[in-house]
């Protein structure tokens, strides 16, 4: 028996075996590749989610500021308008001799109705965010004022605001008008 030419069963088994592995090779390589390209699409895919997610996140709460600022702000323009009613009646009032009111109840009580609604509007002001900035003897900010002109003033540093022509007014922090200064050379 030792020699016969026949094959094994074992023998042949594995030759079968091995006929099967030399076919399935390609098709495993194949798949291979295949699965390969498959991770690198969900990878990239993956990617893409992700940074979609990021943009519409990022998006969405650029919007919400954008919305938020526009309920606060959107009273700018009206704010603006009122500013020189209010200028109006602070020169009405300061343009009333003190010395007069005493002898005169009319214009007494005129100069009392005026200084009340020029009170009650600046309260209303402050009530919506809109606040007085009187900047004097503070150093001049190219944002919040606006130099008319320069004096020679020996007492305060260079630069800084030595008299203020016409108040500005902030609305929560953004100048809505800038004060109107001379500055110090």
């Amino acid at each position: 028996r030792l020699y016969s030419t026949e094959k094994q069963p074992e023998e042949a088994a594995a030759a079968g075996a091995e006929q099967k592995t030399a076919a399935t090779s390609p098709e495993l390589e194949k798949l291979g590749k295949d699965l390969a390209t498959a991770k690198e699409q969900n990878a990239e895919l993956l990617d893409k989610y992700k940074r979609a997610l990021a943009d519409s996140e990022n998006m969405r709460n650029r919007l919400n500021k954008q919305i938020s600022d526009a309920k606060i702000f959107g009273i700018q323009s009206f704010c603006k308008d009122l500013l020189e009613v209010a200028d109006t009646l602070g020169h009405a009032t300061q343009a009333v001799p003190k010395d007069k009111l005493s002898g005169n109840a009319d214009l007494k009580n005129l100069y009392e109705g005026l200084s009340m609604t020029r009170a009650s509007l600046l309260q209303v002001f402050k009530r919506h965010g809109l606040e007085p900035v009187d900047p004097i003897n503070q150093k001049f900010d190219p944002n919040m004022h606006e130099a008319l002109f320069q004096k020679e003033d020996k007492t305060v540093d260079a630069n800084t605001v030595v008299e203020v022509t016409k108040l500005g007014y902030k609305l929560h922090e953004r100048c809505i008008r800038p004060a109107l200064v001379g500055v110090s050379k």
